[in-house]
């Protein structure tokens, strides 16, 4: 019985002194693959938000959609999607995001605000297409 002790005081020494595996490289949204990570996802919104005041709104969508990465199934970011393109004049990708925010959440507290404002994206982008029609020569 005495020799099982030390044995295994030493197999304890190694298990102790062994370095410790490698910890696994988790997936960055840059690489395209969805990452549950809501700290970060909420960070992208606050900077996306920054960048939105700032008007700079390529930046702001992209932060937005850094936070879909990181937590894919949240609505916010669609809305502020929405909200950048229809600032930028990008009226149907705004309807689209807006159509993307009340399909991920359709109880929203401003969902009928959405509604009324996906309306009138599509009132004035119809009424750009008559425009064009009636100026474009050869028609």
């Amino acid at each position: 019985m005495t020799t099982s002790i030390p044995m295994t005081m030493v197999l304890l020494a190694l298990l102790a002194a062994a370095p410790a595996p490698a910890p696994t490289q988790a997936k960055t949204p840059q690489q395209g693959e969805p990452v549950f990570d809501p700290y970060h996802a909420e960070k992208s919104i606050e900077i996306g938000t920054f960048y939105m005041k700032k008007k700079n709104y390529d930046a702001a969508i992209e932060r937005f959609r850094d936070a879909l990465r990181y937590k894919p199934g949240f609505a916010k970011p669609h809305r502020l999607i929405g909200e950048c393109f229809e600032k930028k004049g990008e009226l149907r990708l705004a309807i689209d995001s807006y159509g993307k925010y009340l399909e991920t959440l359709p109880q929203a507290e401003d969902a009928e605000k959405i509604h009324q404002k996906i309306s009138k994206l599509e009132k004035r982008l119809e009424q750009l297409r008559r425009r064009d029609k009636r100026t474009t020569p050869g028609r």
